[in-house]
């Protein structure tokens, strides 16, 4: 039953990769390490583009990205997308393809316009929220190392002494598990920010500073600083203090959109085959409640990038802080020397070149912002569906991005030579690890047992991770530094934490890790006990009223049937109402687990019934016990002895993972 809970869980993580769920350290050296190694390597040297080989100019991007997008989009089975690229303070180009609206319910198709049509970046939205953020510690408002509680009403969820600051907030360090329930919704109203913080909040899992893990609530929590300190709603701030100065007249965060928008927003779709959804309400705004256009991204990118004549967003000193990594050795360890956030943005540096950037997603928008803060250079890409695979975004943004790059800025990371640590450090890294970023105190713990990633040691000290992280794909790492890993034949690095001889964790792209798992919730030994638990339970469920039909028909043909005593007779009833509900309450996981991961809404009544179902198969391992111990004092034959027992094991199976699947813990929010 579990294996069904991991394929949706799988195909709803593989379609929403970093913001709808997005995309997107610990202070100990290795043992026998030093302080070299938590120092950041330097970054391979820039190769430059040959001369006039492909010039950064409109005609060469419009013609290139005309050779690649429409094709990308017909072959993935996405409706529309935009791109828009800047360089050298001017805008290159505004490019849109597509249909922003393609009449699957009636009217007449809709073009995606580079100039008019606005879509939905995601988790892109972050980068204003940090900006904000980045314009009150500019005049002084606020302290990036202060506790945020001293900024906000509401109680911020602690388990550890540590104070939780816009620091950790801002770089997916504040050590909270993630929330799906309310993240994207649809309706008329969407709920007021500090409602969606204060009421029913994740827990923190992870002392603040120590573990990447993505958190759409701490980067909310950011914003209701803003929104505190400043004393005016949170979309108003941005309006006045960042798409004002920079000239973005066709962008908000209100939700729904303000009426003169309306008529501008595209449609948002599954895949461009299927017809389009409602306008989403996304429940923690700061995080994710960005619309926008091309052109107004395009500003954005100008601002950023401090080019003049841009608008003003933040000084000079200010911009270089956003834009530098933000947490050090001091507090990451060796995990500083994988990719670290800035106060926002994720390290993307590719071919030697610095490039900074953050991906968004939806249910149906998908987008990703890149800037290259050395070079000049912005490109935005967004569209309008998931598509017809659940890699079919990840995709197209790679193969625009990354070739953007590689056509414009081309150049080899430094080359490096074979570690002598490597073979042993990949014997120890070897094993089995789940995602930092995950669901810890609620029944979604459960998505732990399908969700790991292993690590296998192959020949020449190299590691392979299936799959990849971040990745569909398995993929292959060697050892470029000690405890520094690259992709071989890519450029994606990551680094270890490593205490008393054990990888401790494994961080990637700024603001994921993956962490030991527990062995008690790996899939080898959790999917083959609840199979075979639940088909015991079922045949049980099921040979009881076949028996009971066998007994009336011996009696009717007169043969002698022994009569069971009235302890028995409850103590066998009560084992079938329990066996019962632990399988209904397996199926109700199943199914439960499979909305929310669909960011369906889940009643927490039904919830709650499915725990009670769960509670008495728990309680059902007193009368199985009893029918056991029956069954031998009565000496009633093996056969009933044996599948008595049966029952009582796969009972007793089912109790254990409940608890340690948390599926019956006191919370059931998602």
């Amino acid at each position: 039953m579990l294996a069904v809970v991991g394929a949706l869980a799988v195909a709803v993580a593989g379609a929403v990769p970093a913001a709808a769920l997005p995309a997107g350290g610990s202070a100990a050296l290795p043992a026998g390490g030093s302080a070299a190694l938590a120092s950041t390597p330097a970054p391979p040297p820039r190769v430059p583009a040959p001369g006039g080989e492909h010039p950064l100019e409109r005609r060469d991007v419009d013609a290139w990205l005309d050779g690649l997008v429409p094709a990308a989009l017909e072959g993935s089975g996405i409706a529309g997308a935009v791109v828009a690229v800047v360089h050298d303070g001017e805008v290159v180009t505004t490019r849109g393809y597509g249909w922003a609206d393609t009449a699957t319910t009636g009217g007449e198709p809709v073009p995606v316009e580079a100039e008019r049509t606005l879509f939905r970046p995601g988790s892109v939205s972050k980068l204003f929220t940090a900006t904000a953020v980045l314009q009150l510690v500019e005049r002084g408002e606020v302290d990036l190392d202060t506790d945020v509680s001293e900024y906000v009403d509401i109680d911020v969820p602690r388990r550890f002494d540590t104070p939780v600051t816009l620091r950790h907030l801002l770089t997916h360090t504040a050590g909270f598990e993630e929330r799906v329930g309310g993240l994207i919704g649809t309706g008329e109203v969407a709920q007021p920010l500090r409602d969606a913080l204060a009421q029913d909040p994740p827990e923190q899992v992870y002392e603040p500073g120590t573990v990447p893990a993505y958190s759409n609530y701490g980067n909310a929590l950011a914003g209701y600083v803003v929104e505190r300190v400043s004393g005016v709603p949170f979309e108003d701030f941005v309006r006045q203090n960042i798409f004002e100065p920079a000239g973005m007249t066709s962008s908000t965060f209100e939700q729904p959109l303000p009426e003169e928008l309306r008529d501008r927003m595209s449609q948002g779709y599954p895949s461009s085959s299927e017809a389009a959804r409602p306008f989403e309400l996304v429940g923690t705004a700061p995080a994710g409640a960005l619309t926008s256009s091309a052109p107004d991204m395009a500003r954005f990118m100008l601002a950023q990038l401090g080019e003049p004549g841009a608008g003003t967003l933040l000084g000079r000193e200010t911009l270089d802080l956003l834009h530098a990594p933000a947490l050090t050795a001091d507090t990451l360890g060796t995990l500083a020397q994988a990719p670290r956030m800035t106060l926002g943005f994720f390290d993307e540096s590719r071919n030697g070149h610095r490039i900074l950037g953050h991906g968004g997603d939806t249910q149906y928008f998908h987008a990703h912002l890149q800037l290259y803060p050395d070079d000049r250079t912005g490109v935005f890409v967004a569209v309008n569906s998931s598509g017809s695979t659940p890699a079919a975004t990840l995709t197209l943004r790679e193969s625009v991005l990354h070739g953007f790059t590689d056509r414009y800025f081309p150049g080899e990371p430094a080359p490096t030579a074979p570690q002598p640590t490597a073979q042993e450090h990949a014997a120890l890294a070897a094993g089995s690890y789940v995602s930092s970023r995950g669901m810890h105190s609620t029944f979604l713990a459960a998505l732990d047992v399908v969700g790991a990633t292993q690590v296998t040691a192959r020949p020449g000290g190299r590691l392979l991770f299936t799959p990849g992280p971040n990745a569909a794909a398995p993929a292959l790492y060697e050892e470029v530094a000690p405890w520094v890993w690259r992709e071989v034949g890519g450029q994606r690095t990551l680094a270890m934490r490593v205490e008393d001889g054990a990888v401790q964790a494994i961080a990637f792209e700024g603001a994921f890790a993956l962490l030991p798992a527990e062995p008690e919730r790996s899939a080898g030994l959790v999917l083959p006990v609840a199979g075979a638990s639940v088909l015991v339970l079922l045949g049980a469920v099921l040979a009881w009223p076949v028996g009971a039909v066998r007994r009336r028909a011996r009696r009717r043909a007169g043969a002698p049937v022994a009569p069971a005593g009235r302890a028995d007779r409850v103590g066998r009833g009560l084992t079938r109402v329990a066996a019962f509900a632990a399988v209904v309450a397996t199926v109700g996981w199943v199914f439960l687990i499979g909305a929310v991961m669909s960011l369906q809404p889940v009643p927490q009544e039904a919830a709650r019934v499915t725990q009670v179902l769960q509670g008495i198969g728990v309680l059902g391992l007193v009368p199985a016990a009893a029918q056991v111990v029956s069954a031998v004092r009565g000496r009633r034959g093996w056969r009933r002895v044996l599948g008595a027992l049966l029952v009582l094991l796969a009972l007793g199976a089912l109790a254990w993972l409940a608890v340690e699947l948390r599926l019956l813990a006191p919370s059931v929010s998602y």
